[in-house]
Formats: C-alpha cells, structure tokens, sequence
C-alpha cells in the first residue's frame, strides 16, 4: 500500500481582531476650532462696534459743522456758528509719521542685523536686552525727555539744515522759535518705535535657515552678499510687518507728541518752523475743556484716525499678498 504524504494546507487565518479606532482627539478639534472661529468673529464684532459709534457720534458733529470737515484750517467747535476741519491734523498726522519711518527704519533694519549676524554673543545678548527694554519706556517718559532735552539740542541742528539744505524748502526756517517743529516730533517718533521694528525684524533675521547662508559661504559669497541674497529677501515680510507696528504706534502716539509740539492750525512745508498738530495730541489736548458737541467733533478726527490706521494695515496686507513667495500663503 503506497504510502501518501499529506498535504500541507495552509494555516486557517486567526480570527480578525477589531481594530481599535485610533483616538484623533476630534472632540479637541472641535472646540478648537469653535474658540478660534468665536474669537475670529467676537473681534470682528468689536471692530464693527467700534467704527458704528465712532460713525454715529461723528456724523452728529459734521452735520453741524459750518466749515468744510476735510479742508477748514480751524477748529472752533464751541463757536456760534461751529467751525473745525481736520486739514492741519490730517498733514501734521501723517508728516510726522514719515519722518520717524524714514529715520527709524533703516536705523532699526541695520540693528537688527548687526545683533543677528555681526555682533559677538556675549555682545549681541545684551545689545538684544536692551533694545527690547527700551520699547517698555512710557510715553510720557520719551515726552519729558524730549522736550528737556532734545528741543534745546535740536536747535543747533535746525540751524544747520537751514545753512545747508534751506534750498530744499523743506528744511528752511522762516521763523524764529525753538525747535517745537513737525521734524522734531518725527525725530522723537523715530526713537519710539525703533525697538518695535528692530525686535521684529531680529527675530525674523534669526529664522532665515542656516543653510542657505552656508552654501552662499560655501560658494564664495561675502558676508554682504549673504545678507542681501538670503538674509533679506527671506526677511522682507517681517521687516514690512514690524514696520507697519511701528508706524501705527507712530500715528496714535499721544502724550509724547502733546509735551513736545507746539499746537498751532497752521499747513506750513517748512518742516523746521515750530507749529502744526496731529490727531491724536489734539484729542488729547481738547478733550477735558470740550463739552458734549466738541468731544462729537473730537470723536469725528478720531473716526479719521481709525480710518487712517485701516488703510494702512490694509496697504501692508496688499503689498505682503503681491509676492507669493513671502506672503506665507504656500506655507
């Protein structure tokens, strides 16, 4: 009888265990998701809130005003018949702002980098420190400051711009005074917000990948030329958002501008010439004497402001968008 080999069958596969389902945690992202959305729209309800009753208490001061609201030169809200506009605010406003970003950035730009890519560590943390400590100075510390100390020093200045540069017609002085000016508020403007650009600006400078700075080492590049090709191009967006801080906390400054400037509702081009005035220090400077119309009129600058502050937020946003590639949208 032949013998017969059995046949090797495959083992029964095991019973399939149940899978257990994988905790995702899709109850965290929930409620995430709800707070960040809630929060998304509570801050746009607060905005809304704001502008509606800027809106509405402005729109009862202008609908009085017997001069033009954009064009008068005076502000008189307590007069028979009432007379303000906003003209003189609006150029005081937005001068000042200029001048401190013109000063204030590139100085603030090259401290960041000097701090990030130059300076020695045990040089660099301490420079760092300090400059973050100067942005927690109040303001009305900057305006004691300045108007003790950099007035009277600033004459000498004023003096010389005049003998140099008075043909610019920008820097002539036609009138004699201390240096209570437009140019001297944008100076001390530029020393406010030049910890904000250059904290922000150092941090983003300290984020470009090592990489990149290594291989344009590597393939002969200066130290220069690594800034320029890989430090601030990779930098650019942050350098546009400190900015943007800065000049916004440029525009709303109050108690620094109100101790240094001489308030006078006078458009002059001559930057050195003591007068002028911004929104912001003729709110503060009129809003104790003003009754219940006159805060109306002061609440309408205050609309203009707001709406100022918007545009230029707004204007950083576009311009960020334009360059995809860093803008942050393929991130």
């Amino acid at each position: 009888m032949a013998s017969t080999t059995p046949i090797d069958t495959p083992p029964a596969p095991p019973m399939a265990r149940k899978r257990a389902r994988p905790r995702t945690g899709r109850a965290g992202d929930k409620v995430f998701l709800g707070l960040s959305r809630g929060s998304g729209i509570l801050l746009l309800v607060i905005m809304a809130s704001i502008a509606v009753f800027l809106t509405y208490r402005a729109a009862l001061a202008i609908s009085k005003d017997q001069g033009n609201f954009f064009t008068t030169f005076d502000w008189n809200p307590a007069g028979d018949p009432p007379v303000f506009g906003i003209a003189v605010l609006l150029f005081g406003t937005v001068v000042s702002s200029i001048i401190a970003m013109a000063i204030a950035v590139p100085v603030a730009v090259g401290i960041a980098l000097f701090i990030s890519h130059y300076a020695p560590r045990k040089l660099a943390a301490p420079l760092a420190y300090v400059v973050d400590l100067l942005a927690a100075v109040p303001s009305i510390v900057y305006g004691i400051w300045g108007a003790l100390f950099l007035v009277p020093y600033l004459e000498g200045l004023n003096l010389w711009l005049d003998q140099f540069f008075g043909w610019t017609y920008l820097f002539e002085k036609t009138e004699v005074g201390v240096a209570r000016s437009l140019f001297t508020v944008g100076i001390l403007l530029a020393i406010m917000i030049l910890p904000i650009v250059t904290s922000v600006s150092r941090e983003v400078f300290l984020q470009v990948p090592k990489t990149n700075e290594e291989a344009a080492l590597a393939l002969g590049a200066t130290r220069w030329e690594v800034i320029r090709l890989s430090v601030l191009p990779f930098g650019r967006s942050g350098v546009i958002s400190a900015s943007m801080l800065g000049l916004g906390r440029a525009l709303g400054e109050t108690m620094a501008v109100a101790t240094v400037l001489s308030p006078s509702f006078v458009i002059s081009g001559h930057l050195l010439n003591p007068g002028g005035g911004t929104f912001a220090q003729n709110i503060a400077a009129k809003f104790d004497e003003a009754d219940q119309f006159g805060r109306d009129a002061l609440i309408a600058s205050g609309l203009v402001l707001f709406v100022l502050t918007l545009l230029v937020n707004g204007a950083a946003r576009l311009i960020i968008a334009r360059r995809k590639e860093y803008s942050g949208a393929n991130a």
